[in-house]
């Protein structure tokens, strides 16, 4: 470079570090400007010799991101010295021990942890990203400001990203869709998470950006004419109340219109709500909740309100400290407008997110739910027995959910995801009531587990020593803390079998007289085409590998083992025989319906679904059940125009279903005996009971029991036990 270029780009630096004490969203003392100061010097020196892609010098990198954090985000001098920082220990000579020295522990806390994220990798699978992402996750237990600038850091790499070639663009923008742009959600960046959505959009399907991007601006005029005249409806009766107030057009996000357009498979002039009203209002904490009904019914006495679009995110904020009230009015010209009412303190936290929650913190110690967040993805971070894409899928599944209210019996709220179950709620109050539920009760009525819950319901849950958590609860369960505790849960009860199993397992091949050695178990697991010690345990103790498997285990051992093993050892002839055989070790069979039916089915070659995928049946005229993918090309055409042929379907392990069996007892009637027959069945932790049904005639009862098992062996031993008591003639299966 020339030395004039040189100097005019000192220049651009020097009013770009200007600009940046200018924007900060908060008051900066001398000793903050002193702090900024040094970062920015420090920052200078450090990158002096690095570009960007561009050719740009890179210090604008870092001078960008700290803007983004002291104005769109509105962090403290601490966090925009850190944001100057954020690439120097990781880019350059300098140490962490230079940092801290220079700045203190708390810049040189927040710099480390953007090193370790930017150290991780996020080539390869997804279940690298995903552990990652719980990796970068934890970085929150230090300092939630580390994930913070990294979004910042992030949304200008968004930003500056033309000079990338296109294959790494996709990567990058898939990534941020993956990780980014939830997290900006879930802290409540609003406006930085939906512009990570639409950049993001911009490379992973520019044709369909570009599309919408132009029908926006070309609508733009349109849009702004539309909002003057609803505005010009109620600003007398606004004006007339001495309100202070401002009224905002919000145009949709690309990404959300082209969500909308996917999600009901219409066009984008098929969206009718293509933009919000905003009017936000000027008023000290006290009133602002007055204020805001005052202006609802303002605008409900000009427009007439749909009931149903009614959100009162003031009396109840969102858990990511969102507060607003939202209404949907039949607007001018008949088009549904929703209509956003806000005051300014309401409006900040809306876009700067919990950030802007410092800035009331003295005077209001409502920290928007953020402490209770963190402490609720910690527990799930601290649970070892939880895969990272489990995780990743539990956290996503809790992020976007609207929420609901429901409330104890004694008055106590709790906000839950929509579609959360009674089961759900349970856990949400506490694990151990969760682990214990045997039945619950909404609004004073008895409901199954799997009841989904609405705003406004007053749940109650009943518990017992003896309830636990079965196979099924994973499918009345909707959000992550309860799935990741039942599972948890069954993982245990699993080990628990196996540790029986395996002391069976031995006494059982001393009675054929083969040695209980690890030799002697990898053959077991190879004749039975397991795949590890605790599987092959688990099945000998809960009855699947029983007595007649082993002693034909045995047989083939001696008569031809060599042979026998080849055989079982032998390479498959292609790559997919070993893909199928992996996947179907989990998901061995396809169930239909809420009873879980087994039949007759064929996969549908449109979509050719294999086990593990999401998939339904659709009841054809002449070929019987076709399975397909919920995400089939034809999904949206069947569940549309023949919705009552659809049937429910999901791929389960068979060994890990229950089946339902009825049991008939007959006998002599005694005092006492329906009571030995039920202590009989509930004493057995691997059976449930369903139904109990007893007539006495005469002095003689019959009896139906409906029992839930695991399998035959279960069941056969139960038979024997009840047999056995005083009294009983005859037990029979159905």
């Amino acid at each position: 470079m020339t030395e004039a270029a040189i100097e005019e780009e000192n220049k651009a630096i020097a009013k770009e570090y200007k600009n940046l004490l200018k924007i900060s969203y908060r008051i900066l003392s001398d000793d903050d400007k002193k702090l900024i100061r040094s970062a920015f010097d420090v920052a200078v020196d450090a990158h002096k010799e690095q570009r960007r892609k561009s050719g740009e010098a890179y210090i604008f990198h870092p001078i960008a991101v700290a803007k983004i954090v002291a104005s769109e985000i509105g962090l403290d001098a601490t966090s925009i010295a850190a944001a100057l920082l954020h690439d120097v220990v990781e880019d350059t000579s300098y140490t962490l021990a230079d940092i801290e020295q220079m700045f203190g522990e708390t810049v040189a806390r927040i710099v480390d942890g953007l090193t370790k994220i930017s150290n991780m990798p996020y080539e390869g699978d997804v279940s690298l990203q995903a552990e990652n992402f719980r990796k970068m996750l934890l970085t929150l237990n230090e300092d939630i400001r580390v994930i913070i600038i990294k979004i910042a850091d992030r949304l200008h790499n968004m930003q500056t990203m033309e000079s990338m070639p296109a294959h790494k663009q996709v990567k990058i923008a898939s990534e941020t869709l993956y990780i980014y742009a939830p997290m900006a959600h879930r802290i409540g960046l609003y406006n930085i998470k939906t512009e990570l959505e639409d950049l993001s959009l911009k490379y992973t399907e520019p044709e369909i950006y570009n599309d919408i991007h132009s029908k926006i601006k070309e609508s733009k005029e349109e849009q702004d004419a539309y909002i003057k005249a609803f505005s010009k409806t109620i600003e007398d009766s606004l004006n007339s109340e001495k309100l202070n107030y401002e009224i905002k057009g919000r145009p949709k996000s690309i990404y959300s219109i082209r969500r909308k357009m996917n999600a009901q498979n219409v066009t984008f002039d098929e969206v009718y709500d293509k933009f919000a009203v905003r009017i936000i209002y000027k008023s000290d904490k006290e009133n602002e909740k007055f204020l805001a009904w005052k202006i609802y019914s303002i605008v409900t006495d000009h427009f007439r309100p749909n009931p149903v679009r009614l959100r009162d995110w003031i009396s109840s904020p969102k858990s990511t400290g969102y507060e607003a009230l939202h209404i949907t009015v039949m607007g001018p010209k008949g088009k549904w407008v929703e209509v956003q009412i806000r005051s300014e303190r309401m409006n900040e936290i809306a876009e700067k997110g919990f950030a802007a929650h410092y800035k009331y913190k003295n005077k209001d110690s409502d920290d928007g739910g953020l402490d209770v967040w963190l402490n609720k993805l910690q527990e799930t971070l601290e649970n070892q027995d939880i895969s990272a894409i489990d995780f990743v899928e539990e956290f996503k599944l809790n992020l976007y959910a609207k929420e609901i209210f429901v409330f104890t019996p004694k008055g106590d709220l709790y906000s839950l995801p929509k579609g959360a179950s009674a089961l759900d709620f349970a856990f949400h109050v506490h694990t151990e009531v969760g682990m214990h539920t045997r039945g619950t009760k909404v609004n004073g009525k008895l409901v199954p587990l799997s009841h989904r819950l609405n705003s406004g319901d007053q749940v109650e849950i009943l518990t017992s020593n003896n309830a636990k958590p079965t196979n099924n609860w994973l499918d009345y369960a909707q959000t992550g803390r309860a799935r990741s505790k039942i599972k948890s849960s069954l993982k245990e009860e699993r080990k628990e079998i196996a540790n029986d199993g395996k002391e069976i397992l031995k006494r059982k091949l001393k009675s054929q007289k083969i040695n209980f050695d690890d030799k002697t178990i990898h053959e077991l697991i190879v004749y039975f085409k397991l795949k590890t010690s605790l599987d092959l345990f688990y099945r000998v103790g809960s009855g699947i590998i029983d007595n007649k498997q082993l002693k034909e285990f045995a047989t083939s051992r001696s008569n031809a083992f060599v042979s026998f093993f080849k055989n079982k050892m032998r390479k498959p002839s292609n790559p997919e025989e070993v893909n199928k055989d992996e996947i179907t070790e989990k998901y061995d069979q396809l169930v239909f319906g809420k009873d879980e039916q087994k039949l007759d089915y064929k996969m549908a070659i449109c979509c050719n679904p294999i086990p593990g995928d999401d998939v339904f049946g659709f009841l054809t005229v002449n070929d019987g059940i076709k399975v397909h993918k919920q995400n089939c090309p034809n999904a949206v055409q069947l569940h549309g125009n023949y919705n009552y042929r659809i049937m429910p379907a999901k791929w389960v392990d068979s060994t890990q279903r229950d089946f339902k069996a009825e049991l008939i007892i007959t006998g002599i009637d005694t005092i006492g005996l329906v009571n030995e027959v039920t202590r009989e069945i509930s004493s057995n932790l691997n059976i449930n009971m369903r139904g109990v049904h007893f007539d006495s005639n005469d002095g003689v009862f019959t009896g139906k029991i409906v029992v839930v098992v695991k399998n035959k062996n279960i069941l056969d031993n139960l038979v024997q036990n009840i047999k056995k008591i005083n009294g009983i003639d005859k037990v029979s299966r159905v």
